[in-house]
C-alpha cells in the first residue's frame, strides 16, 4: 500500500494524460517512502462510461481519487499527503479545468490490516 486509484468519466479520458498523473502521484509518495513502502505503490484508473453528473444537460465530467492505506499514519501524516496529492491533480487538470465543467475530488480510505492478504516479492527490491 498505498492504492491510488482514479474514478474518470469517458468524456476526458482522451485529454487526461492518467500515465503523467500517475507519475507525479507516485513521486509525492515515494517522497513519503519513510511512511507509505514503495513496492508497495499502486496506480489504476477506471473508466465511467454510465454516469451522470448533476442535472445532466451540459458534458460534465469529473475524476474521483481515492487513496487507500493501512490503518497506522498519524493525522498529520495522512493530511500532508493528502493535500500534495490534491495539489497535484488540481494542477495536473489545471488547463482541462480551465476549459470545461469538472469537478475533481480525493478520498482517503484506511483499512484494518485484518482481512488483508498479501504477496509481493517487489518490496524486497527496494530493501538493498
Amino acid at each position: 500500500m498505498p492504492h491510488f486509484i482514479v474514478e474518470i468519466t469517458d468524456n476526458i479520458k482522451a485529454e487526461a494524460d492518467l500515465p503523467g498523473l500517475f507519475e507525479k502521484v507516485h513521486a509525492v509518495l515515494i517522497a513519503h517512502h519513510d511512511t507509505f513502502p514503495i513496492g508497495g505503490i499502486r496506480s489504476r484508473a477506471i473508466e465511467l462510461h454510465d454516469y451522470r453528473v448533476a442535472d445532466g444537460a451540459c458534458d460534465d465530467a469529473f475524476v474521483h481519487a481515492t487513496l487507500k492505506i493501512g490503518a497506522g499514519r498519524s493525522e498529520s501524516v495522512k493530511k500532508a499527503v493528502c493535500d500534495e496529492l490534491f495539489a497535484v491533480m488540481k494542477q495536473h487538470f489545471a488547463e482541462l479545468f480551465a476549459r470545461r465543467y469538472l469537478a475533481l475530488s480525493l478520498e482517503l480510505t484506511e483499512f484494518s490490516e485484518a482481512g488483508t492478504y498479501k504477496h509481493n516479492n517487489i518490496h524486497a527490491r527496494f530493501k538493498k
